[in-house]
């Protein structure tokens, strides 16, 4: 395990080991961060693991209302009638015979990959090289599907995927820090509501052990939601 800095020391000094509202702990968050670029607000939300719920089935998508303004590169595997139809929706990279020519060669250039139905027995042989790197399409992050156009919208207006780790635990980002407490706030609870209907449509508390805010540089901070 990698030792911690002087300065995360001297700002952990200062937290209180205590579980704050959503809001104080935004704030609480902010003043913790010390990293000298624009740091990225981070939520980490462990779940409640039945024998039932094996942590890597957990996965899902979420189109958060202030997202990050990034160039998101997404690829669509399809077939030659679509390729079209992708393309003109803002894809990337078309083709399904091409881009799986690319990730065999290592050269994965795209942060989404998108495919329809017909092909996905064609690109099963890719889940060693897109798996790993969360990119293999699937049905839970709807990526696997006949609306290209939409999907691919979507995906660059910012919708991003999400995953449980091996512990179960899910990391996401939820906004720069320079972004207003508020919107910071929207996006969180639009996250929880997400994950929530992922897993059922229960509610929050029940399904949750922790949840933490952490900026990209600097201690984290338990919170719960009040309501």
């Amino acid at each position: 395990m990698s030792k911690r800095g002087k300065k995360y020391k001297k700002i952990a000094e200062k937290k209180q080991h205590k579980v704050y509202d959503l809001k104080e702990a935004i704030s609480q968050v902010k003043n913790f961060s010390y990293c000298s670029f624009p740091a990225t607000i981070e939520l980490h939300v462990a779940l409640k693991l039945t024998k039932d719920l094996e942590p890597k089935s957990i996965k899902g998508a979420v189109s958060l209302p202030h997202s990050e303004s990034k160039e998101v590169k997404i690829a669509v595997f399809t077939t030659p009638a679509d390729e079209k139809k992708a393309k003109e929706a803002g894809a990337d990279l078309v083709g399904t015979e091409d881009i799986t020519k690319q990730v065999k060669e290592g050269k994965i250039n795209f942060d989404v990959a998108i495919a329809t139905p017909e092909v996905m027995p064609q690109i099963a042989q890719l889940g060693k090289e897109l798996g790993p790197k969360g990119l293999m399409p699937n049905p839970k992050t709807g990526t696997v599907t006949n609306d290209i156009e939409n999907t691919v919208k979507e995906y660059k207006k910012g919708k991003t995927n999400f995953a449980a780790d091996n512990q179960g635990v899910i990391h996401m980002a939820v906004g720069k820090q320079e972004l207003e407490d508020e919107k910071i706030q929207e996006n969180i609870k639009e996250a929880l509501q997400t994950i929530a209907s992922t897993l059922g449509n229960k509610e929050i508390n029940q399904i949750v052990r922790k949840m933490h805010l952490a900026p990209t540089m600097g201690p984290s901070v338990q919170f719960k939601l009040s309501e």
